[in-house]
């Protein structure tokens, strides 16, 4: 299952994207699809494209602050073997997308997690761990998000988490370049890449 460019699942999220349009014709300013090998034994779920970050570039983690350390901490081992998208496929207003979008958005990254390549699974962010559980069935109450924590799941995959690498988490301390890539080579341990 794929998202349409011009899907209108969310009518909110078409309406900040076709502003967006008028204001930035330029820009992307649609669904961002995952990106990375289908095969990819690990995947990246983040919240959602940032306005000035994927939204601008049609790329997942690429253009905004967020994207700058995400893609620094890809880049110190260089591999065709991570996927990354994110739990919601559109732009929200200021960086939040409600239950009800998340929801909407859930089968997509479903469609993702049942890929039978995926071995282990980073979630960037408490609400990108919540809704990987979500998809998979999962309550989540045996799996609490902690920076850092690495989660067996049902099916034998691994969840592992981070704080997200937002701009406001960086600056305040919560989460540095470091701590981020301390938590991606876990995934990269347990997704065995």
């Amino acid at each position: 299952m794929e998202c349409k460019p011009n899907c209108g699942r969310c009518r909110r999220l078409v309406r900040y994207r076709d502003a967006n349009r008028a204001r930035y014709p330029d820009w992307h300013n649609g669904p961002v699809l995952a990106e990375g090998p289908l095969h990819a034994p690990l995947l990246l779920v983040g919240l959602a494209p940032g306005l000035k970050g994927a939204n601008r570039t049609g790329r997942p983690f690429v253009g905004d602050a967020s994207g700058d350390l995400v893609q620094a901490a890809l880049a110190t081992r260089p591999e065709p073997a991570i996927r990354i998208t994110n739990a919601a496929l559109c732009a929200p207003p200021q960086n939040a997308p409600t239950p009800a979008e998340l929801a909407k958005c859930r089968p997509f990254l479903a469609a993702e997690l049942a890929r039978p390549s995926v071995r282990a699974i980073f979630a960037i962010g408490a609400v990108a761990h919540a809704q990987v559980l979500r998809a998979l069935g999962s309550s989540g109450r045996a799996h609490t998000f902690a920076h850092g924590a690495v989660h067996q799941l049902d099916d034998g995959r691994m969840l592992i988490d981070s704080y997200h690498c937002s701009r406001l988490n960086v600056s305040t301390g919560r989460i540095t370049a470091a701590m981020f890539e301390a938590a991606l080579d876990l995934a990269r341990r347990a997704a065995c890449v």
